[in-house]
């Protein structure tokens, strides 16, 4: 048996590796730290589409595809093209039957060309009165014909998308079929409501009548919804025309369902659908605005497609409460964007359900939350970023192969342990492998031999323990920081600095404190999701009493205190606990939170200050403060913020 390998085409690759959702949540990862909810996050990303390999169109690119298309068909013909036609091909045949009668001289003659002077203006009244004439011309009778089988086309072909075709030719037979069809369509319709309808029962309808239904639908439900959405268009068709017009086609199609025996199985069929899909607009006017004059089944292909085209734009708008990507419709996007566009949805949908089953989202009372698995990814990310802004050698090579390493070789081994980070004790490891029955396979081509290992049989070097910092980070929560757009910047920064210890430096404590009003401890699984305080208020008093309790908590640790402000104190904490606001700041801030900071030399903890504005009450302050403690004033830019915070602390790491 021969085998043939190819590109797969039937969607998307079924051996393709799964969507990378990390890279998604680094995207949301922007907007939140901004202060966006992950909800409003997760909704822009997929308005964006999805970043990576695949490349996946976003909501906002399918909408703008959907009101191109709309655009499109609305620019492509008037809806009065069959009452055109059929104007035009009466008046050929009255023209033809005149010819033929002017030159008789007899007063049958003149009485049959007074007939043809009177027929009333309406088109359809005309053609009833013409249907019981008796023509002269044969030319005029094949014409006054071609009308009819016209008219029946296009009436059928409005409700029956595949009887243009099949009544192309006038047959008999071909319409007495169609008259069974309906006849039949309509008894499932009955049986289905008094709840007796089998899958059977369709099957056996559509293998003597698919040839009529080019859609194939592969049961009762899609059947009627693709009949129902024909019809609603046709009322569509006929509410979007002018009250005569509305009037003059609205007999002409009576009159040729009346003529085909067809008006009681179209009614019974019409208040079926209705009663079926009354959420279609049925009567809603759609207004074409295009030259060319459209036949009454191009007309309502047309508005069926501007109707798809409607509900599908509201889906993917996503603007309304409780909005969900379940509620795009995949049938409507693949009639309308193909079936590439509907794999870009199934993608889409896919990102929150992954998000969630791999643990970074998750769903409390209706909402989505960060996780502390997605906090820890977000600070990863962060990090990353800092350090590819970094200046290789500018301060030192920051991204260390041996940081966080503990320290000298003591000469002693232990068994592995997940996340050691010492180095391998080569030796002890491979003669573990060989006393565990490890097999040593001989290579004599090369001239080398190896041993087969097995996780027990690794060990790791001991070394002495590297010293620990106690770390403070402080952040400024006060609303300037949202006024000033340095917000985003200062969360990231944190986020940063709290995985450069998880990772790198795992014996050190951090803590990051929060400070507008009051101060507080921020834990790092509420750092990406929090917000910045309305309130009035810099209390850097109340955070560095904080801080130096923490300080003293670790008493052996080596100490490193930042702040990053973009205001001066004007806040302190009083005694009885309630926060005290003046601004300019009063005599007692300032003094009671430089006192802090002469507690925190005594701590031999130096603190530096990265200064997110260029306020000259901020400068004499903050001089003052690096007077009094030793400690250094940064003033970067906000983009900036994480690379100076995370360079001073891996400088102050080496020096300690």
């Amino acid at each position: 048996m021969a085998f043939r390998y190819g590109e797969y085409h039937d969607g998307p690759d079924p051996l393709a590796p799964p969507y990378d959702v990390r890279a998604a949540l680094d995207e949301m990862g922007d907007a939140i730290l901004s202060g966006s909810t992950p909800v409003h996050a997760l909704r822009d990303l997929l308005k964006r589409g999805l970043p990576g390999a695949q490349d996946r169109r976003g909501l906002d690119d399918m909408l703008r595809e959907v009101r191109r298309r709309r655009r499109d068909l609305r620019e492509r013909g008037r809806l009065d093209g069959t009452l055109e036609k059929a104007r035009a091909l009466l008046d050929k045949a009255i023209g033809q039957e005149r010819a033929e009668l002017f030159p008789d001289p007899s007063d049958d003659a003149r009485l049959r060309e007074a007939g043809l002077d009177a027929l009333p203006e309406d088109t359809a009244s005309a053609i009833q009165e013409l249907n019981t004439y008796e023509w002269r011309s044969s030319a005029a009778r094949q014409t006054f014909e071609e009308l009819r089988d016209l008219l029946r086309r296009e009436v059928l072909d409005s409700q029956f998308r595949g009887l243009r075709d099949a009544l192309a030719n006038p047959d008999p037979e071909a319409m007495e079929r169609v008259r069974q069809m309906m006849s039949d369509l309509n008894d499932m319709l009955d049986k289905d409501a008094r709840g007796q309808h089998t899958q059977a029962d369709f099957d056996a309808f559509m293998s003597k009548y698919g040839d009529l239904f080019p859609e194939k639908p592969r049961n009762l439900e899609e059947l009627v919804d693709i009949l129902a959405r024909r019809a609603a268009a046709t009322q569509r068709m006929l509410a979007s025309m002018t009250p005569r017009q509305r009037e003059e086609l609205g007999n002409l199609i009576n009159q040729t369902l009346d003529q085909a025996g067809l008006s009681d199985q179209m009614r019974r069929l019409g208040e079926a659908l209705y009663s079926r899909r009354p959420d279609l607009a049925w009567n809603a006017p759609e207004r074409l605005t295009g030259e060319e004059p459209l036949g009454m089944g191009d007309a309502v292909t047309a508005l069926e497609e501007l109707a798809d085209l409607t509900q599908l734009e509201t889906a993917l708008r996503q603007d309304y409460p409780g909005a969900r990507l379940d509620d795009i419709d995949e049938a409507a996007v693949r009639r309308a964007l193909g079936r590439s566009a509907v794999d870009d949805l199934e993608a889409l949908k896919r990102i929150e359900r992954e998000l969630e089953d791999q643990g970074y989202l998750l769903r409390r009372r209706g909402k989505l939350e960060l996780t502390p698995k997605a906090v820890r990814r977000l600070g990863e990310t962060a990090l990353r970023r800092v350090f590819a802004s970094l200046d290789a050698g500018r301060r030192g090579d920051h991204d260390q192969r041996d940081a966080g390493s503990a320290g000298e070789l003591t000469g002693s081994s232990r068994p592995w342990r997940f996340g050691d980070e010492q180095p391998i004790d080569v030796v002890r490891t491979l003669v573990n492998g060989v006393r565990s029955g490890g097999t040593i396979l001989d290579r004599p081509a090369s001239g080398r031999a190896s041993v087969r290992l097995s996780v027990d049989d690794f060990e790791v070097a001991e070394t002495e323990r590297r010293s620990a910092a106690a770390v403070c980070l402080l952040v400024d929560l006060s609303y300037s920081m949202a006024l000033r757009g340095t917000w985003a910047a200062a969360k990231q920064t944190a986020l940063a600095l709290q995985a450069l210890v998880a990772s790198k430096f795992p014996q050190d404590a951090v803590q990051i404190i929060g400070f507008s009003n009051y101060a507080r401890v921020l834990q790092p699984d509420e750092l990406a999701g929090l917000d910045w305080d309305m309130v009035q208020g810099t209390n850097l008093h109340h955070a560095l009493l904080i801080a130096g309790r923490h300080l003293d908590r670790h008493p052996d640790f080596e100490p490193v205190v930042l702040v990053v402000t973009d205001g001066e104190p004007t806040a302190h904490l009083m005694r009885n606990g309630r926060s005290a606001f003046e601004w300019p700041p009063s005599h007692e801030t300032l003094e009671l939170t430089l006192a802090e900071v002469d507690k925190m030399t005594r701590r031999r903890a130096t603190l530096n200050i990265f200064m997110l504005a260029a306020d000259d009450r901020l400068k004499e302050f903050v001089d003052e403060v690096a007077r009094r403690n030793g400690g250094r004033v940064f003033s970067p830019s906000a983009e900036r913020l994480g690379e100076y915070v995370v360079s001073d602390f891996l400088r102050l790491r080496r020096a300690r």
